[in-house]
């Protein structure tokens, strides 16, 4: 049996590994961008799937396209959205800017997979009807934002925050010195320091979730420069209408979807608050590590848990690792 099975595009044949589910395109973005090794998240080809099977849903409800293609493409994007098939995604995050090489990668897979089912789907005709990378990838970058914070971030941040709250109460008499300038100040306590960081928090959560509902208005619709050529006139609303139910958040169409296509403003938007909220971990890292500093020769106004052996040649010691490592993931 060959190694290579031969596919064709516009451009002509192109070999391609024979049990790989990418056809052509994909091949050839493989070939052109050999750039950092890192491939995207799992969370943006998921976006990306939940697109395709909502624009299927939505194609079928406007009698462009048969409930068997539908239902085999809204399988296919199942086996996505659960991983299954997460080795058939090696484009290079560093590619076409249109993100034109995602887009065919995700239909060439969702169309190999249904053609598994014994199911003849074509990737452009059928699994990226009424679409164009233009509006598909943008719409992915609010949707995998959507989603990542409403079911990572926040969650997380609320959690760190009702731990702080828990322990504010424990140090509200524990007086200690506060610092300006690191250099001894007035008298505060160490329950007025965590409800600092915790206020800090729940500020910080609020702005990133605000600026995460703005990325619900999605531009998909718009095809390929916002005037939404080549989809039906009802395609947006019918999409959005889909994309609610299969994630269950809020999604709506843009009423001027050029926005959406042409800027990222609103994701911009979010980047900022979601650096905001890694400032205040930052903070919180190094103050934990400052007053953790010593035992002997530091300040040790307090004892971090001992989670690992901190050198290699001296016995005994004990590092704040978890504070490292926050403080070097907020720098990311």
């Amino acid at each position: 049996m060959s190694e290579y099975r031969t596919e064709t595009d516009s451009l002509g044949d192109i070999k391609v590994p024979a049990q790989a589910l990418w056809g052509a395109q994909t091949q050839r973005a493989i070939e052109n961008f050999p750039v950092s090794g890192q491939p995207l998240p799992h969370t943006f080809i998921a976006a990306v799937a939940q697109i395709k099977r909502a624009a299927a849903e939505a194609n079928t409800s406007l009698g462009l396209l048969d409930a068997t293609r539908r239902d085999a493409i809204a399988e296919a994007c199942e086996s996505i959205l659960n991983g299954e098939v997460d080795d058939q995604f090696p484009i290079d995050r560093y590619q076409t800017g249109s993100g034109t090489s995602t887009n065919m990668n995700v239909n060439e897979v969702i169309a190999a997979l249904c053609k598994k089912g014994v199911v003849d789907v074509h990737p452009n005709d059928h699994v990226n009807m009424s679409q164009s990378s233009n509006d598909v990838i943008p719409t992915a970058i609010h949707v995998s934002a959507v989603m990542a914070v409403k079911e990572r971030l926040i969650p997380a941040l609320t959690h760190l925050a009702g731990v702080i709250y828990e322990r504010e109460s424990l140090f509200s008499n524990q007086v200690k010195t506060g610092r300006t300038h690191l250099m001894d100040a007035m008298p505060v306590t160490l329950g007025q320091e965590l409800r600092t960081w915790r206020e800090q928090l729940v500020a910080s959560q609020t702005r990133v979730e605000h600026a995460a509902n703005e990325l619900l208005s999605v531009p998909q619709g718009g095809t390929a420069v916002g005037t939404g050529i080549n989809a039906a006139p009802e395609f947006a609303e019918q999409f959005v209408k889909f994309l609610q139910h299969n994630t269950g958040y809020g999604f709506s169409a843009m009423e001027h979807k050029f926005v959406g296509q042409s800027a990222i403003d609103g994701p911009v938007a979010l980047s900022s608050q979601l650096r905001g909220a890694a400032i205040v971990l930052i903070k919180i890292a190094n103050d934990l590590r400052w007053m953790n500093s010593g035992p002997i020769h530091g300040l040790a106004e307090i004892s971090l848990p001992a989670l690992q052996p901190g050198s290699s040649i001296m016995p005994g010691k004990v590092n704040p690792v978890i504070p490292e490592s926050v403080a070097m993931v907020g720098t990311r």
